[in-house]
């Protein structure tokens, strides 16, 4: 549980932020201020499950793992949301770069070389 409650804290994490950044572009016409009040008010909750996550994580992660699997989540996170939410395509282009971040991802946890 040691290395698993980490990842799963920055799932959820990840899934507050991407609605905080990427959220208000379903209401193009919403008032700019309110929409970053509400956004800052989400990511709120994003920093109570980010931090404890980095923090149990370092117990088993280095701090380089810790983030590569956080920008992998993130990647994971919005390609999902991107796809259901804001209803947009993924196309080929997205996949290979998705998937070269995926290979920089392996050469992380394979090293040290």
């Amino acid at each position: 549980m040691t290395y698993a409650l980490p990842v799963l804290l920055l799932i959820a994490s990840n899934v507050f932020m991407t609605v905080a950044w990427y959220g208000h572009l379903k209401y193009p016409t919403a008032p700019i201020i309110p929409v970053i009040l509400i956004s800052w008010g989400i990511a709120l909750i994003e920093y109570f499950l980010a931090v404890p996550a980095n923090r149990i994580g370092h117990a088993v992660y280095s701090t380089a793992q810790l983030k590569t699997i956080q920008e992998v989540i993130s990647l994971a996170v919005f390609a999902g949301f991107s796809v259901l939410v804001l209803k947009e395509s993924l196309t080929l282009n997205h996949l290979v770069g998705f998937g070269l971040i995926g290979v920089g991802a392996f050469v992380i946890f394979r090293g040290p070389f």
